[in-house]
């Protein structure tokens, strides 16, 4: 299993190392978009570097927690745990969320 944290501190000291953006949280965001439109367009033409593309994507949001100093992998693990106790339910032909156990 790979170690999150540790990816995190990976990609924040290659961005440093290479001279990358480490402070321009805005602009991270709209990185961290781009890299997500560029998947959905391999994604889209069917081109051969769809999982690079979205490597990619990862790669930014692992750097962006790090610069924000959240811990990506323990809120993965609780989002994961949060999203397994909700209820959805068909209504009207859409799936809504019905109710959310804590």
């Amino acid at each position: 299993m790979l170690d999150l944290e540790d990816l995190q501190k990976k990609v924040y000291e290659n961005k440093v190392k290479q001279g990358f953006n480490v402070t321009d949280v805005a602009m991270e965001f709209c990185l961290t978009h781009e890299e997500l439109s560029e998947a959905y367009r391999a994604y889209y033409k069917k081109l051969p570097d769809l999982g690079e593309e979205l490597a990619d994507v990862l790669i930014y949001l692992l750097g962006l927690s790090e610069i924000l100093g959240v811990n990506l992998e323990e809120e993965l693990i609780q989002k994961i745990e949060k999203n397994s106790k909700r209820k959805y339910a068909r209504v009207d032909g859409v799936l809504q969320r019905v109710n959310e156990s804590l």
